[in-house]
């Protein structure tokens, strides 16, 4: 063996004359003596492990600063158990299997893109490959006595795969890309984590640190995390037992606050909790009530005109949008207009006043909106002088309006600020209906929906509750202005109609057909109570005149479910004649009837009798027809 000598710290490398390209590590008698257990190959230039003969006791040996490339001519050393091959080009980990003693395996600053062929090294206690170019953690489960794993600067994304490494106390992340952490809290002796400088950016992908009930110690410092404003806070709150954080030590005023954070932000997770289940209950009872809906609509035969295009509640409650296209069609499911209306989000300032699995009422700002018959209920709660007074609007949807009638008096005393009323989906379907809105106290805006609602399909209807409802002086009706040729136009069409069916109505027609204040004024105008002293002629014709106005657009009227018999009653109240004459006409009635039933009986009973004598006159009459004959002309003959 000869060849050229290289100095080192320890020993030298010879080139090998049998084998070129693979060098020799020699030592003297006396530096091999001095340590036979050490050898220390530091910065050699070597570019491929030398060949070690007469090592074979050795347990510590250094490679760090050279360029070897591949791991090889280790097999013979039993003995080892620290290896350092740190800054090196070794692309892939191999050649260790027989270094079964092997404890500290240094790789750091290599080319490695893979962990793998570590099957044998199952008493590895440190495991160091910083500084690769590892994309996956992998092929470390069996490592059961792996104590510290250092992965820093490397390609990792995910934190995953760790089950196994029961007795690992450190590990080191450092400048990865790591996004996402798993598995941490499968380590029952991990205390130390580092993960500083990667790209994780919410607590939500670090649930499992809280878990970990070993972890003391972690870095999360130059990820965008740690950017947050209660970063610290927030890292304490997931990760309670933690004693350093970032390197620094955490005092107990940290702790402090960051258990007021706790608190405060599960009060919020309970709140956003009950509005989530809230918002399901909601859904379901909007939905519930749409469908009832249409199932009455099916029922009765009317339209429920569910299908809309996609437009957002509010802004349909505001400025509703009616197309002609729309008005025709009998919707066979619940539309998706109102399943997002069902889904949409309840804001910070709606308040529930009733809520079952098939109605819904809620107060939105100055806004009462109710789903369903059943939330008509809402409207008898004990309201608030200052809370009924800041209700300003109410949306009636899937409640028929025959229903509804019967609560604008009530709504006209509890809400006395109401200026606008929304309906949808009500089955407001005839003109004279919209005369039942008179019954409240000031209206500013009327807004019928064209779902659910074919009175909106009529062309004269929008006329019709100008001049009916003129009392009120409407601005806006579905959204649009009411101009004064608006009103002008609905004069002409309805004032002559509404004139003459005042003045032809016969008067106690006219008394079954008015509300109980217009009663008293007619009959105050019919008994001519009216005349007052001091009137001249003239006020007493504007007086008529204006009285005949009012009755006029009264006439209009849509009286409610329960109120036809009470009005009949009334009107012949004043009439017991009229009461006792329609009893006697009905006796007369009834005992007509019993007595043809009784000759009916009767002549049943004689009819066999009868036909038999009326067969037997008959037939002596014929029997001799001259004789017939002669009788016959001599009863014409005779006179009377």
């Amino acid at each position: 063996m000869a060849g050229k000598k290289l100095e080192g710290d320890a020993a030298v490398l010879l080139e090998n004359a049998s084998a070129p390209g693979v060098p020799v590590a020699f030592r003297s008698r006396e530096d091999h003596a001095a340590s036979p257990e050490r050898l220390d190959l530091d910065g050699m230039n070597a570019t491929v492990c030398p060949l070690l003969e007469g090592e074979e006791r050795l347990r510590l040996l250094n490679f760090q600063h050279n360029q070897i490339s591949r791991i090889q001519q280790l097999s013979h050393l039993r003995r080892l158990i620290f290896l350092d091959l740190y800054d090196n080009r070794i692309g892939e980990i191999s050649g260790l299997s027989a270094l079964t003693s092997l404890r500290v395996l240094m790789l750091g600053k290599n080319r490695i893109t893979r962990i793998s062929n570590l099957e044998n090294l199952t008493k590895l206690d440190v495991l160091d490959l910083h500084g690769n170019q590892i994309s996956k953690l992998e092929n470390l489960s069996h490592l059961a006595e792996l104590r510290v794993l250092n992965l820093a600067g490397n390609c990792i994304a995910c934190v995953e795969n760790l089950r196994g490494l029961d007795s690992l106390t450190e590990l080191n992340l450092r400048r990865n890309c790591i996004t996402t952490v798993t598995d941490v809290d499968c380590l029952p002796c991990l205390q130390r984590l580092f993960l500083s400088c990667n790209n994780i950016t919410s607590f939500d992908d670090l649930t499992c640190l809280g878990d970990s009930r070993s972890l003391s110690e972690v870095t999360l410092d130059g990820n965008p995390v740690a950017q947050e404003t209660w970063y610290k806070q927030t890292a304490l709150r997931y990760m309670v037992q933690l004693r350093q954080l970032d390197m620094k030590r955490i005092t107990e005023e940290e702790r402090r606050m960051a258990s007021v954070l706790a608190r405060k932000e599960d009060e919020k997770k309970r709140e956003s909790h009950k509005q989530a289940v809230h918002k399901e209950k909601r859904r379901l009872a909007i939905r519930n009530a749409a469908q009832q809906w249409e199932a009455q609509a099916v029922k009765h035969g009317f339209k429920a005109c569910l299908e809309l295009p996609a437009q957002d509640c509010v802004k349909q409650e505001v400025s509703p949008e009616h197309s002609p296209g729309q008005l025709n069609g009998i919707a066979p499911h619940v539309s998706q207009e109102e399943l997002r209306l069902a889904e949409a989000t309840v804001g910070a300032g709606v308040q529930s006043l009733s809520l079952s699995d098939s109605h819904l009422a809620e107060l939105d700002g100055d806004t009462l909106r109710l789903f369903g018959p059943g939330a008509l209920e809402a409207l008898e709660r004990g309201w608030g002088v200052q809370t009924a007074g800041a209700v300003t609007a109410i949306a009636f949807r899937y409640i028929d309006f025959d229903t509804i009638v019967p609560t604008l008096p009530r709504i006209r005393v509890k809400f006395p600020n109401v200026r606008h009323l929304i309906f949808s989906n009500s089955n407001i379907s005839r003109l004279p209906q919209l005369a039942a809105l008179a019954q409240v106290r000031r209206l500013d805006q009327l807004t019928v929906h064209p779902e659910g609602n074919p009175v909106v399909s009529l062309g004269l209807w929008r006329s019709f509750a100008i001049y009916r409802l003129n009392h009120f002086n409407l601005q806006r009706i579905n959204g649009l202005e009411v101009t004064m040729n608006d009103v002008i136009t609905a004069e002409r069409l309805f004032g002559t109609l509404g004139h003459i069916a005042a003045t032809e109505t016969p008067h106690y027609r006219l008394l079954l057909l008015l509300e109980e204040s217009r009663k008293r004024q007619l009959q105050f105008l019919l008994e001519g109570r009216g005349r007052r002293a001091g009137l001249s002629p003239e006020e007493l014709r504007d007086n008529g005149k204006a009285l005949g106005e009012g009755l006029s657009r009264a006439l209009f009227n849509y009286p409610s479910r329960d109120t036809g018999a009470d009005s009949t009653e009334e009107a012949f109240s004043d009439g017991p004649v009229k009461t006792q004459v329609c009893r006697e006409f009905v006796s007369g009635l009834v005992k007509r009837a019993a007595d043809t039933n009784l000759k009916a009986e009767s002549l049943h009973k004689l009819w066999p009798s009868l036909f038999v004598e009326l067969v037997r006159d008959s037939v002596l009459d014929m029997w001799g027809r001259p004789a017939y004959r002669q009788a016959c002309l001599q009863r014409i003959s005779q006179p009377q």
